[in-house]
């Protein structure tokens, strides 16, 4: 086990080496950086005078090199729309994401769990027919169709939840739903697919036949072997959530990450979009991992080389 989690950790660093190009290319992705900073009538002199004390008159290896050297220093540039460094302002806004994505999740598996089981002991028959039709249905919704529609719906027509914002948990109920919808129609299919194949396995087939109560045979011996693929696919929707969140955080306007990702582009804040790229990338580096750790203790049969 401590073999494999080392052989994983190393496998992170070409990982974070392919990361750290794609950041450094996006400050050239809105065109020149000088240009962005400066007004349209500085002169050529402050044009090269900036260009030089950003170092942006160097050789593009010479440019990565620093910046990997700075972002290892946790130094990811100065951010000109908030007037401070751009780290603090992208790990102020990630616990309002953290706590959308966490509710999210718990939205997701409370919707994929009862229903996935439901379908799989219930196999062809029209209830299964519905949750699989609901489930395709769930994972080709839009977010931002879905929290628009939540809004109307709940917000304004029934106002029993706030339209935006943030503070209290019914702020986070209706953007929680939203998110959560998609990753759980996915996870349905999934947790259906699994329960199918191990229901058909031999000890389960045996439990039956001994007058064992179908309700242990679902949940202590069927539930319990198709937790592996469920939990794969539950961390593998955190990349999900996170992309989600760039669209379901403006629309109901939550302080998070996807907000503060939009609005720097909006003001080309390059800094401010690096260092968010770069820690959202990490973050599901990191949630990858955890998973990988949680199919041993799921399962002590597995063995890794």
């Amino acid at each position: 086990m401590r073999k494999y989690l080392l052989w994983r950790v190393l496998q992170i660093i070409p990982v974070l080496f392919l990361i750290s190009i794609f950041v450094f290319a996006l400050l050239y992705l809105a065109g020149d950086p000088v240009a962005l900073m400066l007004p349209e009538d500085a002169t050529q002199e402050q044009v090269d005078a900036l260009r030089e004390s950003l170092g942006l008159d160097q050789p593009f290896y010479i440019q990565y090199l620093s910046f990997v050297g700075d972002m290892i220093q946790g130094n990811f540039g100065y951010s000109y729309r908030y007037s401070q460094p751009a780290l603090p302002i992208v790990l102020e806004r990630l616990p309002a994401t953290f706590e959308l994505a966490f509710a999210s999740m718990i939205v997701a598996v409370l919707i994929a769990v009862p229903l996935g089981i439901l379908s799989a002991t219930k196999r062809n028959t029209a209830l299964d027919v519905f949750i699989s039709g609901a489930s395709v249905l769930g994972k080709a919704m839009p977010n931002f169709w879905l929290g628009i529609m939540l809004i109307l719906m709940l917000a304004i027509t029934y106002p029993f939840f706030p339209v935006s914002g943030s503070g209290s948990v019914a702020h986070l109920i209706l953007p929680a739903i939203t998110l959560g919808t998609g990753c759980a129609a996915e996870m349905t299919r999934v947790l259906r697919s699994s329960m199918l194949e191990t229901l058909n396995q031999d000890y389960v087939r045996t439990a039956v036949s001994k007058g064992v109560k179908n309700f242990f045979v679902v949940y202590k011996h069927a539930f319990r072997n198709a937790l592996i693929p469920f939990i794969t696919i539950t961390f593998l929707q955190v990349s999900t959530l996170v992309s989600g969140a760039l669209i379901t955080e403006v629309v109901f306007s939550w302080p998070g990450l996807g907000q503060l990702l939009i609005q720097a582009i909006n003001g080309r804040d390059m800094a401010v979009v690096q260092a968010t790229v770069f820690i959202v990338a990490f973050i599901v580096i990191v949630v990858n991992l955890i998973a990988d750790v949680l199919y041993r203790v799921l399962d002590p049969r597995i063995q890794f080389d």
